[in-house]
């Protein structure tokens, strides 16, 4: 699949690092760096614009290294970019540590996975097809 993009960070485009990557790296695009205190989010910019075919989404996703290293997330996770959006792409981390952390220009700070959704529609009815679970919530199952 082709997906118009424009580029107007200083780093080259999101690419898989490994063949079988189902997640593309993204990179922060900063003029100076930010500090994320304890606790605090921030909205970084990437410097990147997409197009997607209607039918696709980009999630953006934390990266496994930062959150289980450093305590660094994504807030709304995954956060979505819908097919007709054209802003600019940026990622709302948040630092669930202890520590300060620093971000850098050209840091690697999400993952962002193309996926083909469906639209659903409603249908209406007056009750649902019995399952063995039924109306089981949290933790129905079991722990293990």
């Amino acid at each position: 699949m082709k997906i118009n993009i424009i580029n107007k960070s200083k780093h080259t485009l999101p690419n898989y690092e490994t063949g079988a990557s189902a997640g593309m790296d993204l990179r922060a695009n900063l003029d100076t760096p930010i500090t994320l205190q304890p606790l605090e989010r921030q909205l970084i910019a990437t410097g990147l614009f997409i197009e997607l075919p209607i039918g696709f989404e980009a999630q953006i996703r934390p990266r496994s290294g930062l959150a289980y290293k450093f305590g660094i997330s994504i807030v709304n996770s995954p956060g979505t970019i819908d097919a007709d959006y054209r802003g600019e792409i940026k990622v709302l981390l948040v630092n669930l540590s202890n520590a300060i952390f620093k971000i850098n220009d050209g840091d690697r700070i999400a993952q962002m996975v193309i996926a083909k959704h469906e639209k659903a529609e409603w249908m209406e009815v007056e009750e649902l097809s019995s399952t063995e679970r039924g109306a089981g919530g949290y933790g129905h199952t079991g722990v293990k």
